[in-house]
């Protein structure tokens, strides 16, 4: 189930708006070539017309949907390839905050993460998980020290459905636990090695289930 606005966290109303959007974008709930309705989109949402419009131009700079004098507002959308891409950039850059993070941790960052690796053994699926995933993956990212890193992590970031835990969820297998060891050892490659899969993993995850949904929804 796709998160209302009402739902989401944090942010201003227009960053809610665009998370909203860019979620159901990357998620293929709005598929290619779909015409969005600036008020059909406000009164959906409970907001004026300006935020709605502003998160719209947002999204045209991502390359997210097209704005055109006539013919309003068009979806363009993701393949599942270019998924894939996303994923793998965003992979990259976990990997390498993750091996910083090894040698840079706190002991108290490591408490936080440990309290989050049982919230996240003991949740299901839905939002909760969400949230906790975003969370324990932000610390390691900020125990990397690098304020240019994490610009890099929030670039790409912007290109990943917020709520793809919602839409497939990803099988942990144990990940989250093996992370964190690596980081208490700090083993540096093996940290690097089992963020960038477990990103991975899921971006080739979603991007199997764009192909079937796309699929099963195009004619013949």
């Amino acid at each position: 189930m796709v998160r209302t606005l009402a739902e989401s966290i944090g942010g201003t109303v227009r960053q809610r708006a665009v998370r909203e959007l860019r979620d159901r974008i990357l998620t293929g709930a709005l598929a290619p070539g779909a015409r969005l309705d600036l008020d059909e989109i406000s009164a959906e949402f409970g907001i004026s017309r300006t935020p709605v419009r502003e998160a719209l131009l947002e999204l045209s700079f991502q390359g997210l949907v097209e704005i055109a004098p006539r013919s309003g507002v068009k979806v363009i959308g993701v393949s599942p390839e270019a998924t894939v891409d996303n994923f793998a950039i965003l992979a990259a850059l976990s990997g390498k905050a993750a091996e910083w993070a090894a040698d840079r941790i706190t002991p108290d960052e490591l408490a936080r993460l440990e309290e989050l690796a049982d919230a996240l053994d003991a949740a299901g699926t839905g939002p909760e998980t969400v949230e906790l995933n975003w969370r324990f993956h932000r610390i390691i990212n900020e125990a990397s020290g690098s304020r240019h890193l994490l610009s890099l992590i929030r670039q790409a970031v912007r290109m990943i459905p917020s709520n793809f835990l919602e839409v497939i969820p990803v099988h942990d297998d144990g990940e989250h636990r093996r992370l964190l060891d690596a980081l208490r050892d700090g083993q540096a490659h093996r940290a690097r090695e089992i963020s960038e899969l477990h990103v991975l993993d899921a971006g080739r995850s979603l991007a199997g289930w764009l192909a079937e949904h796309h699929t099963a929804k195009s004619p013949g």
